[in-house]
């Protein structure tokens, strides 16, 4: 029998999930015959429930249980609860976790008290945007010492914020007539109280055993509380204590704070708050001790036959909300210019449906993502007319195109029905209703990003994570190319946009390119035929000016010889790579299409740049040269580890060194059988959706809502793969890496 069973409610929380169950699967002396873990899903749309079913193949210490239908988070809870075989039940949130040493901490106070029915712990409180610091109840609980006690021995217990996530429960006791959760807003603090109420031994823990870190709120995300349904609540808790023996020394602290709690609750009462105060009224008449001091005096500002009290309430909040519209019109007024007055009375016009703006790199050109589904939008909704941004140092091909700044771009913004990017527009876009955005990325985390920068000092560099979530909240629909990206994207964008797994539209090309079309952009470049060509992209070091290539690239040219050309690609962020005059390397880095280079390339080396995700869709060789990875996993911050050499982190070989990779290539290591099936097992976990019909997917779910139309993806067992440089006809890939014609 396991010592523990921690119980997680799973509902929409695909970007918490991971987070939260390794928390509790890395704490020390955490064998199976220490602790179960028991998911409940019931049915989340965003993938949560295939997320907890991969966890639990994984580890056989997670168990993933699937309800029938949508439930409460409390009815989760308790169908949890039911299927547990541990002695002690815990339960915890998706964004929360279990800090190091926590269950050993647990352990040690439950053995030293003889198993208690109840065992509060301490908890870290982490704002969003914030940094960690003690939550008040530690100071309850260090009060508390290290007697058991019973809530009625101990009525300052109750001051424990009253939460699922901070207290372990004998589960013979929840087994035997504890409470359950239920359906209901309040769920979660009723059973949190009736437990306390009703457990014949009481511990305390003055350790923090949990971070609570909280969540950013979404629109939308909570649903109206009925505020009679919280009166109601408390009406039957402190009913059922009245009737629990030695029940009078609880009554006037359980008052008084359901009388703080009710209190809070009036504040968003809004639209019902007479019905409320007469609700609250009836309750204090009930359960009002006798002489209750100060608490009657609180439950009296409620029942005041004028409503004096709370009318000054409501004029304070409407006087702070009102210096808030203020602060925030003055800000905008010092900010507007005359083009941006001109851009508001544009608002006031009505949206052209039929008008799309583009956009890329921060108006780079045309290029990615956005350019992929331009291209498609034109042949499957041609009613919809494409306009792309891009700066005066920029070509727009041929597309109608506007520069920033300009009346036609003001206009443009104000008016169009739908924007496609694969960065942020700037700040100063309003989103209209009715205006669609769709943030297509450009690339497969490897780094970290978003939210995720925020105890990385170095890679974020200042930057302003509210009005960059401000940005996020444009979003309506996020492209993924993979369930690692979603997971990622969930955790690291916190908004209410829907993610499409469709895969990158960029990368239709890999899916129909011929030998024709490869050959033609090999002679394009100028790469002789025969010629091995090797593609090298580092990625950029936020921490480094200009671009560095950790590699000594005139001895690789001279180590390789004349039969092999080293096409060298510069980050983005650089206009060229600045290499020497020699006949073996060639500056790609002004380049126009990345997914060009890529098919010319027989093979790939890269440091950490997504550019190994989007050309494994080739099955090509890849090898990752990671000279500093120490250094750049511990500034910037990875998602997983690239060089463990594990099947789906590591796409080929790995050198850390010039020598290292000039002896890869000189001994065939990288094309060899063994790093063709790390190769294969990275596509697979990367590449499932790019199957050349991703910005089909795209056009007819954002442009058309014809999404039941749009093609299902293609899993990469039954792909071709385009044909290697100088040879004819599409391959096929075995899950072993095995190339077949």
């Amino acid at each position: 029998m396991p010592r523990f069973t921690v119980v997680v409610p799973v509902h929409e929380v695909r970007g918490l999930l991971r987070e939260c169950l390794e928390s509790v699967l890395r704490q020390r002396s955490c064998h199976s015959e220490t602790i179960e873990v028991i998911g409940v899903d019931d049915g989340s749309a965003d993938g949560s429930g295939r997320l907890l079913d991969e966890l639990a193949a994984a580890d056989r210490r997670v168990r993933a249980v699937h309800l029938a239908a949508p439930v409460s988070a409390g009815e989760r809870r308790d169908a949890g609860a039911g299927q547990a075989r541990g002695e002690y039940l815990l339960f915890l949130e998706p964004g929360l976790v279990l800090l190091p040493g926590a269950l050993d901490a647990v352990d040690a106070r439950l053995k030293e008290a003889g198993d208690p029915d109840l065992l509060l712990f301490g908890h870290l409180r982490t704002p969003f945007l914030g940094t960690a610091e003690p939550a008040r109840s530690l100071d309850v609980l260090r009060a508390a010492g290290d007697a058991v006690t019973t809530a009625a021995g101990r009525p300052g217990l109750l001051g424990v914020a009253p939460v699922s996530w901070n207290r372990a429960v004998r589960r013979e006791f929840w087994r035997d007539g504890g409470p359950r959760f239920g359906p209901g807003a309040r769920a979660e603090a009723m059973w949190a109280l009736g437990a306390l109420l009703a457990a014949g031994s009481v511990a305390a823990l003055a350790t923090p055993c949990v971070d609570h870190r909280q969540r950013r709120p979404l629109p939308g995300a909570r649903p109206a509380e009925d505020r009679g349904e919280v009166v109601a609540a408390y009406d039957a808790l402190l009913a059922k204590t009245a009737a629990r023996p030695g029940a009078e020394a609880l009554r006037g602290p359980l008052f008084a704070l359901a009388v703080r709690e009710l209190l809070k609750t009036y504040a968003g009462a809004r639209g019902q708050r007479r019905a409320y105060v007469r609700a609250v009224a009836a309750f204090s008449r009930t359960h009002r001790p006798v002489g209750s001091g100060r608490s009657g005096v609180r439950a009296r500002l409620l029942t005041g036959g004028r409503f004096r009290t709370l009318a000054a309430l409501d004029g304070a909040l409407a006087a702070r909300r009102a210096l808030r519209s203020r602060v925030r019109a003055v800000r905008r007024s010092a900010l507007r210019t005359a083009f941006r007055h001109y851009y508001r009375l544009q608002r006031l016009l009505p949206l052209d449906p039929g008008l799309a703006v583009y956009a890329s790199y921060w108006n780079r050109g045309v290029s990615c993502n956005p350019a992929a589904v331009h291209r498609k939008a034109a042949e499957l909704a041609p009613h919809i007319k494409g306009v792309w941004v891009v700066t005066k140092a920029e070509a727009a091909d041929g597309h109608p195109f506007v520069l920033p700044d300009t009346l036609a771009y003001w206009r443009l913004m104000a008016r169009a029905g739908y924007f496609v990017n694969n960065v942020n527009f700037p700040d100063h876009l309003v989103k209209r209703p009715g205006q669609r955005h769709l943030q297509t990325h450009h690339g497969t985390p490897l780094k970290r990003m978003g939210l995720d920068q925020l105890d990385r000092p170095a890679a974020a560099q200042g930057f302003g994570f509210r009005r960059f979530l401000a940005r996020v909240d444009r979003w309506d629909f996020s492209l993924s190319a993979n369930p690692h990206s979603t997971e990622t994207w969930s955790r690291v964008y916190p908004s209410a946009v829907r993610h499409l797994e469709s895969g990158y539209p960029r990368n239709d090309v890999y899916a129909t390119a011929t030998a024709e079309s490869i050959a033609a952009v090999r002679r394009a470049l100028g790469i002789a035929p025969g010629r091995r060509a090797i593609l090298y992209a580092p990625t950029h070091r936020e921490y480094e000016r200009g671009f560095s290539a950790p590699l000594d690239l005139v001895r690789v040219a001279d180590a390789l010889g004349p039969d092999t050309l080293l096409l060298v690609r510069a980050h983005y962020f650089h206009a060229s790579a600045g290499l020497p005059e020699h006949p073996g390397l060639l500056d790609v880095s002004a380049h126009p299409r990345v997914e060009e280079l890529c098919l010319a390339a027989d093979a790939l080396v890269t440091d950490y740049s997504s550019m190994m995700f989007d050309y494994a869709n080739l099955d090509r060789p890849i090898v990752v040269h990671a000279p500093d990875w120490e250094v750049y996993r511990t500034v910037r911050g990875v998602c997983f580890d690239l060089l463990s050499g594990r099947p789906g982190d590591t796409p080929g070989a790995v050198t850390t060194s010039t020598d290292e990779l000039i002896s890869c290539f000189r001994d065939g290591g990288w094309d060899s059988r063994a790093n063709a099936v790390l190769r294969a097992a990275f596509r697979e976990r990367f590449c499932p959706y790019d199957d050349g019909r991703a910005a089909e997917r795209v056009v007819r779910t954002v442009f058309l809502d014809e999404e039941a139309d749009a093609p299902r993806p293609v899993e990469p067992a039954r792909r071709a793969v385009p044909p290697l440089p100088g040879q004819t006809g599409a391959r096929r890939v075995s899950a072993a890496g095995r190339p077949s014609p």
